[in-house]
């Protein structure tokens, strides 16, 4: 592998773990790479603010850095004339990475949003689908805990590389859905199939779906069932509107999923200052509202926030058919 200069592998024969590698990469990258050198330091002068919504809150992120990704154009004619940033010859020069058995590279993000932000991309150009690589995401979950959680975000909800495979990697419970989902008030259990535990987490303002087990093969199988039958409901044969946040700990996964009616919200294409450049991917819609401009974070209320969620989310209703579905 010629391209990124290989700052490490990891497999399991490994002495030292997968988390601690991409942390010592990252600080190694940042004293060699201008470019993520600087992204961190921009990091620094970020603003959070609590919003309280109706049962649930959110923080707010002004990170003027996140401008490109959230404006980025997805559709096939843009994808289709740029150069694929996550594809080796195209990477800087100064960016290294680790590579995590024979397909995945872990590289720092350099418009980071957390303090430790990864991109898990794929060795070879190849399009966006979490339904070919559940293993796959289950297993970095695992092998990057207990310091990160994995996401994923779908090719038609948040990705802007959709057409190069990939997956993130940030610290586990930054996103406040993470710990939400544990809140025993919030937790109405759909079904047990086998080791796997599927909830709806109720009263957050947006549907969601866990998926709880021990068991890698079973929540493997579980999931692309749930994959497919969301498939079926929206009557497509792409991959259906999707975000995913995987963590692993205390010897359990847990797989926490957004059925998406939308990825962005009408505000989003509004004239003037009727726009509001909200785009949310698996952060925001865990409840890190990423707003690039100064002037959405100071306006941005509770009211709007859930218009946002209830806009890009399904309805209840799709929950309660996805289980039906199984």
């Amino acid at each position: 592998m010629d391209k990124p200069v290989l700052f490490s592998r990891y497999d399991a024969a490994s002495a030292v773990s997968l988390s601690t590698l991409s942390i010592q990469l990252l600080e190694q990258q940042k004293k060699t790479w201008p470019q993520l050198t600087s992204g961190y330091a921009s990091l620094e002068g970020i603003r959070l603010r609590e919003i309280a919504c109706d049962g649930f809150s959110v923080r707010m992120q002004f990170n003027p850095g996140r401008l490109v990704s959230s404006s980025a154009k997805v559709d096939p004619k843009s994808i289709a004339a740029r150069k694929c940033f996550l594809c080796r010859e195209n990477l800087p020069l100064e960016q290294q990475g680790v590579l995590y058995g024979t397909e995945t590279l872990v590289l720092c993000n350099p418009a980071p949003i957390f303090n430790e932000h990864y991109t898990l991309s794929n060795t070879e150009h190849t399009p966006q689908s979490l339904r070919d690589r559940i293993e796959l995401f289950l297993d970095l979950a695992k092998d990057l805990a207990p310091h990160f959680s994995v996401f994923y975000n779908g090719p038609k909800c948040g990705a802007s590389a959709p057409d190069h495979m990939h997956f993130q990697a940030s610290p586990m419970n930054m996103m406040p859905i993470e710990t939400d989902v544990c809140q025993p008030e919030r937790r109405e259990v759909l079904r047990t199939m086998g080791s796997v535990t599927m909830l709806r987490a109720a009263k957050l303002g947006r549907e969601v779906l866990v998926l709880e087990s021990t068991h890698r093969e079973e929540l493997s199988i579980e999931l692309a069932a749930a994959i497919t039958a969301m498939q079926r409901l929206e009557n497509v044969d792409e991959e259906p509107k999707i975000n995913v946040i995987c963590s692993y700990a205390d010897g359990a996964w847990r797989v926490i999923i957004f059925p998406r009616a939308k990825h962005r919200p009408d505000v989003f294409f509004e004239e003037g200052d009727k726009k509001v450049m909200i785009s949310p991917a698996s952060v925001d819609i865990g409840g890190l509202v990423i707003t690039p401009l100064e002037k959405d974070f100071h306006r941005v209320d509770a009211a709007l926030i859930q218009s946002i969620f209830r806009e890009v989310s399904v309805p209840r209703e799709f929950i309660h058919s996805i289980v039906e579905a199984l």
